[in-house]
């Protein structure tokens, strides 16, 4: 006798809710490429210190922080230095609560940052370099 077995979701969930969140700061990092003098006046703007400082350390966490979290390589600490700096600009650039627009803003960060918190509480998930890793024994990693 035949027994159906059902698909396991698990396995490709993590795997989509990382795409999902790994675009949004990739495609922000690559943005901000094409227009390094306007990033930097905005965040001088908002009066924070060394524009050009915090410009460097928004490519690196977006893009560098999107495609870790992408591949699922080293996926926690990833998000949480993702969430980190979601809750920065939320705080700093979006913190005007007058203002629906930058209202709907700061709640969306605080959504992703509820998202990236979940990746940090139950890892990258089965398609992901962590869990490769992970099951490679130790001697062929040497």
């Amino acid at each position: 006798m035949t027994t159906l077995s059902t698909p396991n979701p698990q396995g490709a969930v993590p795997l989509i809710g990382r795409i999902l969140l790994a675009v949004i700061f990739i495609l922000s990092g690559v943005s901000k490429l094409s227009n390094p003098a306007g990033t930097q006046a905005y965040i001088a703007a908002v009066g924070l210190p060394l524009p050009l400082l915090g410009y460097i350390a928004a490519l690196v966490v977006e893009i560098g922080g999107g495609v870790m979290l992408l591949l699922g390589y080293r996926t926690r600490v990833a998000a949480i230095a993702l969430a980190v700096f979601t809750v920065a600009a939320a705080v700093f650039f979006h913190h005007a609560f007058g203002d629906q627009n930058q209202f709907i803003h700061l709640m969306k960060n605080l959504a992703i940052t509820g998202g990236l918190l979940q990746v940090v509480a139950f890892g990258a998930g089965a398609f992901s370099l962590d869990n490769r890793r992970a099951a490679t024994p130790a001697h062929k990693l040497a």
